[in-house]
């Protein structure tokens, strides 16, 4: 196990305390916000230290309670009880602490652009599309996220062939960025009459909405295009010149946005070159910190085929944890919590025996 790192624990009590000073303080508004977003960060792990602390002393006097020879028997088999059960709420406290203080992805607490697209498959793989993003934005509904669709193209048959949209909370991106791989369905299509499972894939991206202050992005480094809308008909459409088309010449990135505001889709199309400019230097970053990682959950690799959904048996897969779960129905409609949770505890599991590895 991974030793507690005792200064860390220190310093954050210290700066808990400081902050906590600071805002009883009264301090002007914008300062606050940032004082009560680190304290609300800190809370739950100083929560934890102090808990931990408490349960220390009390494993100290019931130590010192059975050596002291003057100890009458009553107050010793009563220290004799709690003593273990003490020790036994010391290690949970560690395991917790430990996941609690393991460096902290700096994109985490962000919201993220989610963009799904079909793959292989045809109709049936832009249907399935459209079930994925119905799912996300339903289990988004029950944490309280909002989720905005920044531009969709429709299948022929229903669904998508490609949707992207911004999911904003706090957290968003700490929950959502394991769903980054290729979706696998099997199922029988409502058009077909033999009654034959179809195969069909998606590809979901998960990317951390990022801000001005995240990354740069030169002016002389895009062009912008000004497009007619185009579609099948529609309200929105043939109403203005507002498509746009941003390209970052460096990269090659090249994003659209289609709205019925020109300026809207300006902000949105900047909005998801941002966040893909952003996610491409994290990518790089991680690919040259961990070369030969072992975790296959933090891979980020796109093309990797991650998750089955196998709809005649009702079972869905996770192929880079094995974890098999019989309740495709109920996560379809959003209910992925037990899948997400099984993935961070797994990608935390990799971490701590990476920092087990270092300490010894």
């Amino acid at each position: 196990m991974a030793k507690l790192p005792v200064e860390k624990m220190r310093e954050l009590e210290r700066r808990f305390g400081e902050i906590e000073a600071r805002m009883s303080e009264g301090p002007a508004a914008d300062v606050y916000v940032k004082l009560a977003s680190e304290y609300s960060e800190l809370q739950p792990v100083v929560r934890k230290i102090r808990e931990y602390e408490k349960t220390l002393g009390e494993v100290a006097d019931l130590k010192a309670m059975l050596s002291d020879k003057t100890t009458d028997r009553d107050m010793r088999e009563l220290a004799e009880l709690e003593l273990p059960e003490a020790e036994e709420k010391i290690e949970g406290l560690e395991k917790d602490m430990q996941i609690l203080l393991l460096p902290k992805d700096a994109a985490d607490e962000k919201s993220a652009i989610l963009e799904i697209r079909a793959g292989t498959g045809g109709n049936e793989a832009a249907l399935f599309a459209g079930d994925l993003f119905r799912m996300y934005e339903r289990y988004a509904a029950t944490k309280g996220w909002k989720v905005e669709v920044l531009s969709a193209s429709e299948g022929e048959a229903g669904g998508y062939k490609e949707i992207i949209a911004t999911v904003t909370g706090r957290g968003v991106f700490s929950k959502l960025k394991f769903e980054s791989g290729v979706h696998r369905v099997q199922r029988v299509p409502d058009t077909e009459t033999q009654g034959r499972i179809h195969t069909s894939a998606a590809t979901v991206a998960v990317l951390p909405e990022a801000e001005d202050i995240d990354i740069e992005i030169r002016a002389e480094d895009i062009r912008i295009d000004t497009m007619r809308s185009s579609g099948a008909g529609g309200q929105h459409v043939n109403t203005t010149d507002s498509a746009v088309r941003i390209t970052h010449m460096p990269s090659g990135i090249v994003v659209t946005s289609s709205e019925k505001s020109q300026h809207q889709n300006r902000a949105k199309a900047m909005q998801v070159l941002r966040s893909r400019l952003y996610d491409m230097e994290r990518q790089k970053i991680d690919s040259e910190r961990s070369a030969n990682r072992k975790s296959q959950v933090g891979s980020g690799d796109r093309s990797e085929r991650i998750r089955t959904y196998n709809f005649p048996q009702g079972r869905i897969t996770d192929h880079r944890i094995n974890l098999t779960l019989y309740k495709l129905d109920k996560m379809i409609e959003g209910d992925i919590d037990e899948m997400v949770d099984a993935l961070i505890a797994d990608y935390q599991a990799g971490q701590l025996a990476q920092l087990s590895e270092i300490q010894g």
